[in-house]
């Protein structure tokens, strides 16, 4: 599933409003962006995290592949973590790596509830199994063939080469860690969620030391508030849409449709907050909220949701210590900051 790469790779998420692409390069300890985009996809091209229109999301991929101006062909993917099963199993250090394959698929049976023939399965060694000191732990990870198969073969009409698949809880992780760097003690001891508010879907991912202990999808996003618009303003869809982005909305619109809006959106994190420590008896506090999404880009939701839970928050920006490129527009990148962390964190799989 996860496949071999070869550097640079392509970070490319397909959300259901945006196709955002990302190429980093590394130098010692430090990233820089070499080129990135971001294309938008018309309403219904993908739904629920399935591609219902291949045509329309290859053409926005392409699309960005141009305007980013990358060389590169080889590109990484994710499919979301609803549509993947994860599993952490132990086995004896001293086995041999064929013996570690027929054992993982012998292992994969027990938690895979399709038959193995329908499913793109692979594993990873973690290391040392902390509950046996003669075992290691593997990751095992699995997804049906067509969720998998869907975006290899939209990066293929793109005329890219699909080298791995990721899933975007993983892919977060990745990126997070050059976030908790602006954390104190670079995040080593905190429990930290990062709510992921995107065009319908919220996503909400609590990591404790760095490794993701929970994630949850809630459907709240940034199209709500363009409706609140559509509504409130007698607009179509389409207008409403643009006047949100061009900001050419009458003077009441922050007070009247925006602080609404940032206030369910501080809402729902709370609730999606409150269902993590009632289905978690070891964890009943964050030490910190981090917004990511096109929707953590609206000035001042930070504040809202920070009074809201009573906890501090910040927006994501994985880019602070990076150097960029010459075809990259600073300001361009800083507004889009917040909703790249999945491209990011697919990106530096280049580097493993």
């Amino acid at each position: 599933m996860f496949g071999r790469k070869k550097s640079p790779l392509l970070g490319i998420d397909i959300s259901s409003s945006v196709v955002k692409l990302l190429e980093l390069n590394k130098r010692g300890d430090r990233y820089t962006v070499e080129s990135y985009a971001v294309e938008p996809l018309p309403v219904n091209a993908v739904v629920e995290g399935r591609i219902e229109n291949s045509d329309e999301v290859a053409g926005a991929i392409k699309r960005a592949v141009k305007r980013s101006g990358t060389k590169s062909r080889d590109a990484s993917v994710a499919v979301s973590a609803n549509s993947a099963i994860t599993k952490v199993v132990s086995f004896p250090s001293s086995i041999s790596e064929r013996d570690m394959e027929e054992n993982v698929m012998l292992e994969a049976e027990n938690y895979i509830p399709y038959p193995l023939d329908e499913v793109r399965l692979d594993f990873e060694v973690l290391g040392p199994s902390a509950a046996d000191a003669d075992a290691v732990d593997v990751l095992l990870a699995a997804s049906r063939r067509e969720n998998v198969d869907a975006r290899t073969s939209v990066l293929e009409k793109a005329g890219l080469k699909p080298r791995l698949v990721d899933v975007e809880a993983y892919t977060v992780e990745n990126a997070f860690s050059l976030i908790a760097r602006q954390l104190p003690n670079q995040g080593n001891g905190l429990t930290v969620a990062v709510a992921d508010i995107g065009a319908n879907l919220t996503t909400l991912h609590v990591l404790v030391n760095g490794k993701i202990v929970f994630t949850r999808e809630q459907t709240f996003g940034g199209r709500m508030l363009t409706e609140d618009i559509e509504r409130y303003y007698g607009m179509s869809y389409q207008e409403a849409g643009r006047a949100k982005k061009d900001k050419s909305l009458p003077d009441d619109y922050e007070p009247k449709v925006l602080e609404p809006f940032k206030r369910s959106m501080a809402v729902t994190i709370t609730r999606a907050l409150q269902f993590f420590f009632s289905a978690s008896s070891q964890y009943q506090s964050i030490d910190h909220i981090i917004l990511a999404g096109g929707c953590a880009s609206i000035e001042g939701v930070d504040k809202v949701v920070e009074v809201e839970t009573g906890t501090s928050t910040s927006i994501a920006n994985p880019f602070t210590d990076m150097a960029l490129g010459a075809r990259v527009k600073v300001q361009a990148l800083s507004n889009d900051a917040p909703s790249m962390m999945i491209a990011c964190g697919l990106a530096m799989r280049s580097f493993d």
